[in-house]
């Protein structure tokens, strides 16, 4: 089986390390060509198009910024239906608005294409050790071929959550928890540190408790220590955010909670903190608590 995999940004990249490690043929096409020559030394074939891809492969996996870009790769010029024969299988990873999965799905299957919508949690070190979250939409008997197969290549857990696009609301969802629990977390070191109780000190004592999460294991640390390199970054959180308060508006969902978040990430984001770990967050709050916007 030959496996072609478009979009070699931080998350794709060692994605398709982990899936040459596993054995497969893999061909790779990006935007930028710096990742797809990075990979050819690892082995990886170079495609011209993603048609081109497509036309060398049974399994197209694409990891892209958003829906737009995904809706051109796959169904615009020289794009992957261009080049893919009947049957090929398509598993879009990226995190995009639910409707768009199901849009381009329909484009696929006037094709003869199969596809599934699988967008991933863990941000880039889970990518790297090859344990991130997976959440899938489609055909039962494609996820079901895929999974140990393809998937657990990449994650840790791969988990069928319905038709297609529900891999994507789950994903939605997943990020509200996410963002939530960032904020909450902020907010309350803020407290601890306005307090005059060290940060560190308030980690080790609740961390094992009921407010203790993964969020916090991960993100707390990146708060106290000032340093922001993304795992996951801002703006690419907004857009997540935008993405679930326009899926709950389609079906009369009340969010609350997420358009909040989305606002302090907004802020940040029109403060020249957009390419930041979604972590600092924290920023926002040192700047209402007296601090300056940019100190660690």
């Amino acid at each position: 089986m030959k496996i072609g995999f478009i979009g070699l940004g931080v998350m794709g990249k060692p994605m398709c390390r982990n899936l040459i490690k596993a054995g497969y043929s893999l061909i790779v096409y990006n935007r930028s060509q710096a990742a797809v020559e990075e990979l050819a030394a690892e082995g990886a074939e170079k495609a011209h198009s993603a048609a081109d891809l497509a036309s060398h492969c049974d399994v197209v996996i694409t990891m892209l910024p958003d829906s737009p870009d995904v809706k051109a790769v796959i169904l615009g010029g020289a794009g992957v239906l261009e080049g893919a024969k009947p049957g090929t299988l398509i598993i879009d990873m990226s995190s995009i608005a639910p409707a768009a999965s199901r849009e381009v799905a329909i484009a696929c299957k006037a094709k003869g294409v199969r596809m599934l919508d699988a967008p991933v949690s863990g941000g880039e070190p889970k990518a790297i050790d090859g344990t991130l979250t997976i959440m899938v939409g489609g055909d039962k008997a494609d996820f079901d071929a895929a999974k140990e197969a393809i998937l657990l290549k990449m994650g840790g857990s791969a988990v069928y959550c319905g038709e297609i696009g529900a891999g994507n609301t789950t994903k939605l969802a997943n990020q509200i928890i996410v963002a939530a629990n960032i904020a909450a977390c902020a907010e309350a070191f803020t407290l601890a540190k306005k307090a005059g109780v060290a940060p560190e000190t308030v980690l080790d004592a609740i961390k094992g408790g009921l407010a203790g999460s993964a969020v916090m294991e991960a993100k707390v640390p990146m708060m106290i220590a000032g340093s922001y390199d993304p795992g996951f970054r801002i703006n690419l959180h907004i857009k997540d955010l935008a993405n679930a308060v326009d899926t709950a508006h389609a079906f009369g969902a009340p969010l609350q909670v997420a358009p909040l978040v989305m606002e302090m990430l907004q802020w940040l984001n029109a403060n020249s903190c957009g390419a930041l770990d979604h972590s600092a967050i924290y920023r926002f709050y040192e700047f209402l608590a007296g601090g300056v916007l940019g100190e660690a």
